[in-house]
């Protein structure tokens, strides 16, 4: 992989740390109400100035752009290198839109030490952009691992009543996912005798050397995602959250694990991904099944839209590991879409929490009655995350099955009954909050969404519709890159 020669001004550091000098200010901040508005003006700031790189971007090359290069360690050649390509620009771009909708979402829910949940707000940006920016293997693993600290504290201390436990959970899980990168990437190093993620892309490897390193690529990557059977964390953490930790976990960290394997997996160990790429595919069609059967069963709407996650990732590694350029595009967009979509859904949960102290589907039903607008937001969502047609789901599905079907139409005919799951689970929840129950007395005070919440999910609603009826802006900002790692994978082009 090349990568343009480093720009003169910094836009990825720019990016990164910014999020740490808008805590630097709060920690001078007292007042809740100035707290909330520097956090929400920081972050919103940020994502307009991350619009900026859009311009600048040329999507007719797949090499790394915006690079900086500063050596941090040199003793042990560790540098500072980041770089964008396409499907880091837009994963950048996601955490970037997702991060003030947080804040907003949190305006309210949020209501004891508000000072120190903006922080952690803060710090998870940092960390998420980091991971998206980095080129060099070990500072890749620092803003992996630091993502964790701020995540478990959300998760711990603002969570629901099994909060230990979930935060417990999810840092295990995490942490014993990453010893095993940690090991890979020291294996590479002595290797290749070097930390730099470009060199080591296509190197030539042994096919024994590669398989064990792809062996720890999977766990740690499969983990994140979360891939069947390394999903148990993800429902717990979900139910225990507070909305910002959900809509984070579910917009931006589970595509950590998608884009680990684009990153590392693909480009490093290509003979590897052949060679267990058949159990991959298999193992995410047994994850769409069970993900929508799953999420079918639950009466808990956190729980319910956590499970639909396992399934909608499904779909992302198996557009990944068909490799082809259609599958990867279209993974590559079901990462965004689930992004928006199952952010916004979360979003609309903690809504119903904040109205009604519950998140039980029974006990909502009928609110649509009361709450016109957003019935329609919800029913949007919904649509969306059933992959109905001119919704944004639909194209980066059907590129992912398209790309499936070149691979095995046995595997896409067995990913059948997963697909009619997440329909009957959606318009199961939204037949029931929009039109079930309509006579319940406990909703008739209920007030439709205020201008906060219109304000906080008019994005979100404007993607959906965006990607959905014109999705090829951003299939071009992936498509050389997507082209580019399809060779790298590919081991017929190796060296």
């Amino acid at each position: 992989m090349l990568s343009t020669p480093a720009t003169g001004f910094p836009f990825l550091s720019v990016l990164i740390f910014s999020p740490l000098a808008a805590v630097a200010v709060l920690a001078f901040l007292r007042d809740e109400r100035l707290v909330r508005w520097w956090t929400l003006v920081s972050t919103t700031a940020l994502g307009l100035f991350s619009l900026a790189l859009l311009p600048r971007f040329d999507t007719t090359t797949a090499a790394f752009q915006f690079t900086e290069h500063t050596p941090w360690i040199a003793r042990l050649q560790i540098n500072y290198a980041l770089g964008v390509d396409g499907i880091s620009l837009l994963m950048i771009l996601l955490t970037t839109l997702i991060t003030p909708l947080c804040v907003l979402a949190s305006w309210n829910y949020i209501k004891v030490r508000v000072k120190e949940f903006m922080i952690a707000v803060l710090l998870m940006e940092t960390t998420m952009i980091g991971v998206f920016c980095a080129l060099d293997t070990v500072l890749f693993f620092v803003f992996w691992e630091a993502m964790l600290i701020p995540m478990a504290l959300m998760i711990g201390v603002w969570g629901g009543p099994r909060r230990i436990y979930a935060a417990l959970k999810f840092f295990i899980y995490t942490m014993a996912g990453s010893v095993f990168l940690l090991v890979a990437i020291i294996a590479l190093r002595l290797k290749t005798g070097s930390f730099s993620l470009v060199d080591t892309m296509g190197a030539p490897l042994a096919p024994g050397f590669q398989a064990w390193v792809f062996a720890a690529f999977f766990i740690s990557f499969a983990i994140k995602v979360p891939m069947f059977p390394f999903h148990t964390w993800l429902p717990a953490a979900h139910v225990e959250a507070p909305t910002a930790g959900s809509v984070f976990l579910a917009s931006v960290l589970l595509k950590m694990g998608t884009y680990g394997f684009l990153r590392f997996a693909l480009p490093i160990t290509p003979l590897a991904v052949h060679q267990f790429a058949p159990y991959v595919l298999w193992l995410s069609v047994v994850a769409i099944i069970y993900g929508g059967f799953a999420a079918l069963a639950q009466t808990d709407l956190k729980k319910l839209v956590a499970y639909s996650s396992v399934s909608h990732m499904g779909f992302a590694t198996l557009g990944i590991f068909a490799l082809n350029p259609a599958g990867i595009e279209g993974a590559t967009l079901v990462m965004l879409n689930h992004g928006i979509t199952t952010g916004g859904l979360f979003m609309v949960v903690g809504l119903i929490y904040e109205r009604l102290h519950t998140r039980d589907l029974a006990a909502a039903a009928g609110i649509g009655k009361y709450m016109p607008v957003f019935a329609f937001v919800y029913g949007l969502f919904c649509l969306s995350s059933l992959a109905f047609p001119g919704t944004n789901s639909f194209i980066g599905e059907f590129l992912v099955l398209a790309g499936g079907f070149k691979v095995s139409k046995l595997m896409v005919a067995c990913a059948i009954p997963g697909i009619v799951a997440a329909a009957a689970y959606n318009l199961r929840m939204l037949q029931k909050l929009a039109w079930g129950g309509v006579n319940n007395p406990d909703h008739t005070g209920l007030k439709d969404l205020n201008f906060r919440e219109l304000v906080m999910f008019a994005p979100l609603v404007v993607f959906v519709l965006w990607i959905g009826l014109a999705p090829q802006p951003f299939i071009r900002l992936i498509h050389a890159s997507v082209l580019h790692l399809v060779q790298q994978a590919n081991p017929a082009v190796l060296p």
